[in-house]
């Protein structure tokens, strides 16, 4: 079978789907949106044991809310939350919403990493993430930036700044399929000497730098974390979280979507070694744009492979292109 990227290899590959990104040198701290057109049907799975989450209930299959306007992900731990806020404010006034009588009330989902002990000037009079929230609204757009932008702005993996990733493939049927990531991750997205991406195999051209697989092989556990040591943590101390999206232009149940993200943590755990710990609060988004009649199980079970390889392919490009900044505390990949 033959495949190939996006033409972006981003998440708006998809179409309808915008991504928009607002963040603060200074704070070393941002937030990022996914926006449709219109709304999408989105469901969440998460395995980390830390998550840090907003209105992520009604993404239950069982839930009534099929579709959601937007879906946030955001620095800032707890108080990063509150960029969902300044989304749906904003949807508001926009008179996006879900219907209810005479007034529409924006459904926004999020998550949160833990950005608070970065190098950042965290000592904010007012939460400054409902106006990040807003202005990644405001920015959302099909070419975006990865690396140090939007919510991967000050996130660290285990040895490497961490950062926003995201990648794309299209199916021989035509399908696309993309994933979009902020790794700040407890574990390690390079095997031993930093040099060599766990994701490799799954790499489309050059996209992280080309290298391949490790050849040497035979590893139980990653070095020891830089950040960690950087942060003055025990890693008995949950500081960390990869957030995901995964999304395709196929019609999805929104029980199917939640299949998405759970075949989507496969690629989180073959590109971050360890993954899903009881310090991360791991999950993924899954969205489905398409509309029409689903998909029977047959036709979903490459998009689902899909998912999960895309994830893995972004979480790799989310370190390679971390871009140093002053204050940091662990060095970029590069």
């Amino acid at each position: 079978m033959t495949y190939k990227t996006g033409p972006r290899n981003l998440i708006t590959d998809i179409t309808g789907l915008r991504v928009g990104n607002a963040q603060d040198a200074t704070l070393k701290s941002g937030s990022t949106v996914l926006l449709g057109d219109a709304p999408f049907t989105a469901s969440v799975h998460v395995m980390g044991g830390g998550p840090g989450t907003r209105e992520t209930d009604l993404l239950a299959p069982d839930k009534t809310v099929q579709q959601v306007d937007a879906l946030v992900l955001s620095g800032g731990s707890a108080f990063g939350l509150d960029a969902c806020g300044g989304v749906a404010d904003g949807l508001r006034d926009m008179g996006r919403g879900f219907a209810v009588g005479n007034v529409t009330v924006p459904i926004v989902p999020g998550a949160i990493v833990f950005d608070l002990i970065n190098g950042g000037n965290k000592a904010w009079d007012v939460n400054p993430y409902p106006a990040l929230g807003r202005a990644a609204l405001v920015n959302a757009t099909q070419d975006f930036a990865l690396g140090s932008v939007g919510a991967g702005t000050g996130a660290m993996a285990a040895r490497q700044k961490g950062g926003l990733g995201s990648a794309s493939v299209v199916l021989p049927d035509g399908t696309t399929v993309a994933a979009l990531v902020v790794v700040n991750a407890l574990g390690s997205v390079t095997t031993h000497g930093d040099r060599h991406f766990w994701a490799a195999p799954f790499e489309m051209g050059n996209e992280f730098g080309g290298l391949g697989p490790d050849p040497a092989g035979g590893y139980t556990a990653p070095d020891p974390s830089r950040k960690e040591r950087a942060m003055g943590l025990h890693a008995s101390v949950g500081a960390n979280t990869t957030i995901a999206i995964v999304a395709t232009d196929a019609p999805l149940t929104k029980t199917q979507c939640h299949r998405l993200a759970v075949n989507a943590h496969d690629g989180m755990a073959r590109a971050i070694v360890p993954s899903h710990t009881p310090l991360d609060g791991d999950l993924v988004f899954g969205v489905s744009t398409g509309t029409g009649a689903p998909i029977d199980h047959a036709a979903y079970a490459p998009i689902g492979a899909a998912a999960a390889t895309c994830l893995s392919r972004a979480i790799a490009r989310a370190i390679y292109e971390a871009t140093p900044a002053p204050g940091d505390l662990i060095a970029t990949y590069r």
